[in-house]
């Protein structure tokens, strides 16, 4: 494991927040978004560091920007989809209280696939989902799962991964087409195990992917990120700093934002690692 420090200039502090952070986007322009969960705050940090409100929502988690500029947010608490325009302002719910007939609890997080129709988990222990929405379908793609979390499409576009936190695992589900996803999954990879022998110490949250395919897993009760090539296998482990590690995105080929904290509510940070 690498462990990175200000002094070794492998990691960067964009900024200390009151609340824990999740969330990170980046847009087109170079600017960084991150939410705060009970914060109830969308943060947006500018090229020159200058960190602002730029949205505000019930409990906002996690966050996607449309090829138009429009961002989703998850809100855990309210529970819905929303969106936001560029500027902040809020538009409508893109999902609210249900979805394909069935309650909704926890969204969580959420992805748009190749054809740009949506996936979204909804968080809750043993009976977690995942749903798809394709234009006015919505449908359960999984449901049974222990907590459902971070989510991740392949570069190709025909792999959906899912963390399933407290299964301490990350899954994969075939896409074909907007609708037609696999409901079956396999295992694409079984995360490494805290010593404490406390599910709560593991817990993979966010996944993202870099630029040559690897799959990315921040690794909550771990502090600490992980890599894996698209065929699965382990091949690194970056401690982050932060004892609460909640997600990451890449803004280019070497370079990983990655947002979290000491604890729930919080403080919080968004960092940035040189990979």
């Amino acid at each position: 494991m690498r462990q990175l420090s200000e002094q070794n200039n492998g990691i960067y502090e964009l900024a200390k927040l009151d609340f824990y952070t999740e969330g990170p986007a980046v847009d087109m322009y170079g600017n960084v978004y991150a939410t705060t969960l009970s914060g109830g705050e969308i943060v947006k940090i500018d090229l020159q560091g200058r960190v602002s409100t730029w949205g505000r929502s019930g409990c906002p988690n996690g966050q996607i920007i449309l090829p138009d500029g429009d961002h989703l947010v998850c809100d855990s608490q309210l529970p819905a989809v929303r969106r936001f325009d560029s500027e902040g302002n809020f538009i409508n719910d893109v999902i609210k209280d249900r979805c394909a007939g069935e309650k909704i609890s926890v969204p969580n997080d959420l992805i748009t696939g190749p054809w740009g129709n949506l996936f979204f988990t909804d968080s809750v222990r043993y009976n977690g989902k995942v749903f798809i929405v394709s234009g006015d379908r919505e449908k359960i793609l999984a449901d049974n799962l222990d907590y459902p979390n971070g989510l991740a499409v392949s570069a190709n576009g025909r792999r959906l991964y899912v963390a399933e936190s407290y299964q301490n695992r990350i899954l994969t589900f075939d896409i074909s087409d907007p609708w037609n996803v696999n409901g079956s999954f396999s295992v694409f990879a079984e995360l490494p195990k805290h010593p404490s022998g406390r599910k709560t110490d593991n817990l993979p949250d966010g996944l993202t992917i870099d630029s040559f395919g690897n799959i990315w897993v921040a690794h909550y009760g771990m502090g600490c990120i992980h890599q894996y090539s698209q065929e699965g296998v382990y091949k690194t482990t970056i401690l982050t700093g932060m004892p609460l590690t909640s997600n990451l995105i890449f803004s280019d080929n070497k370079t990983v934002m990655v947002t979290g904290g000491s604890g729930e509510p919080g403080p919080g940070k968004i960092i940035k690692i040189t990979i």
